[in-house]
């Protein structure tokens, strides 16, 4: 199976145009995945184009293609965005790896109140900086068209007014998400908290009484691991929407 390499300055080409990909991602395909020539191979943009040809030209730190067909997936009409509660350890970054492979379109970090790790200044702009890595590498391994971009971090009351379908997982819903269907085409922001789970005023603040679209629902019978709980959810979500 062909791997996919991104080159985000790519803006469109054609079959029968030559590609060149260089710098770091060339310098991995060369030296790392050991590509080589008459090799099907797929370049993208991350932002829905991708082009499939077979390599005809190696260089120390670059690679060139052949272009034979080229696709341009469109950006969905509904996104869905996994609202990640920061956690300790690696668990919120594994949340994201397997988010990003199984679909979503978007990850807005939050701040929870009970959440052990704590971004501010620097280390904010660190995080997004190093769960978007964390996508795009995900989004290679998945062969994406599309990176899921990591949004700025937000507390409880800024994502109390995101404009969409707010989806709090957690225990106390009495609705569950396999049978929740979207009233519109708005985006969906499935909310998973930290280790220490959504505190009662988290939940109260997010499904405030007259707030449109805004619910506790019931992943299943157990209680996931915040690393796991998103990627389930997605599934969920996948085959309701009509992804999978």
């Amino acid at each position: 199976m062909a791997n996919l390499y991104f080159d985000e300055t790519l803006s469109g080409t054609a079959p029968g145009e030559r590609l060149t990909v260089s710098g770091e991602e060339g310098r991995h395909a060369v030296r790392v995945s050991r590509l080589r020539v008459g090799e099907q191979t797929i370049v993208g943009n991350g932002r829905g184009i991708r082009a499939f040809g077979a390599v005809e030209e190696l260089g120390r730190d670059s690679f060139t293609i052949g272009v034979e067909r080229v696709d341009e997936a469109p950006a969905p009409a509904r996104r869905i965005v996994l609202v990640q509660a920061l956690a300790k350890g690696d668990r919120d970054e594994r949340a994201v790896e397997q988010a990003t492979e199984f679909g979503v379109d978007a990850i807005l970090p939050w701040q929870a109140e009970r959440s052990i790790s704590r971004w501010s200044g620097d280390k904010a702009e660190k995080g997004v900086a190093k769960w978007s890595r964390i996508a795009r590498e995900a989004s290679k391994q998945s062969m994406r068209a599309w990176i899921p971009e990591v949004l700025p971090p937000v507390t409880t009351s800024e994502l109390a007014g995101v404009d969409g379908h707010l989806l709090a997982l957690h225990p106390r819903g009495d609705e569950r998400l396999s049978a929740w269907t979207p009233a519109d085409d708005r985006d969906v922001y499935l909310v998973v908290g930290p280790e220490g789970g959504l505190s009662d005023a988290e939940l109260d603040a997010l499904t405030a009484p007259g707030a449109r679209e805004r619910r506790i629902v019931l992943l299943g019978d157990t209680v996931l691991r915040t690393s796991s709980a998103g990627p389930a959810a997605l599934a969920v979500l996948n085959a309701a929407l009509g992804r999978w």
